[in-house]
């Protein structure tokens, strides 16, 4: 029970983090993530968690066959490393990704959230939906502190799978396109 308690203790370490970890828009809610299975490297300050994994925060959902969270390695006296985790670093998110916000809810394969840079970059055949409006590419940037998105790919020119975006108009952020 003593080492259940640990790995309990250790896991919560490799997630906990200040409120600078921020999947949702200027959320100071805790990160809470769950899955079918965890593994914690307590070396590496990395914990992996499998199967229908899903990070929750305020109202944002990341979700995924596996994300492995990465912690900063906590620091001692100076010149002495305390071989201990400390505040969350980043978060791979691998296999069937979804990044669901109360504005727009965004698929790919792969996506790396870097919590100093405030920013998840989504990879492979990226999807984006808010509302009816449809955004599609390769790569997609987006600062959660700002809502701020970059749509990318590597093709160029016509006929390449370029970015690429049906737009209503006249439509508000989740209403049905207006008719003509």
């Amino acid at each position: 029970m003593t080492k259940l308690a640990g790995l309990a203790a250790v896991a919560m370490a490799l997630v906990a983090g200040p409120a600078a970890a921020q999947l949702s828009q200027s959320s100071d809610a805790p990160v809470d993530i769950t899955a079918d299975a965890l593994e914690v490297v307590n070396n590496q300050c990395m914990s992996i968690w499998s199967g229908s994994a899903e990070a929750l925060q305020d109202r944002t959902r990341l979700r995924a066959d596996v994300i492995k969270t990465f912690s900063k390695k906590a620091t001692g006296r100076p010149g002495v490393a305390t071989g201990a985790c400390g505040t969350l670093d980043r978060m791979e998110a691998i296999g069937n990704v979804y990044y669901v916000t109360p504005q727009q809810k965004v698929r790919g394969d792969n996506a790396n959230y870097d919590v100093a840079g405030e920013r998840i970059v989504i990879t492979g055949d990226v999807v984006a939906v808010s509302g009816q409006n449809v955004i599609r590419g390769d790569r997609l940037v987006v600062n959660v502190a700002t809502g701020d998105a970059q749509m990318e790919s590597g093709a160029k020119g016509p006929g390449k799978a370029r970015p690429r975006a049906v737009i209503y108009p006249n439509q508000q952020a989740g209403q049905p396109a207006a008719r003509r």
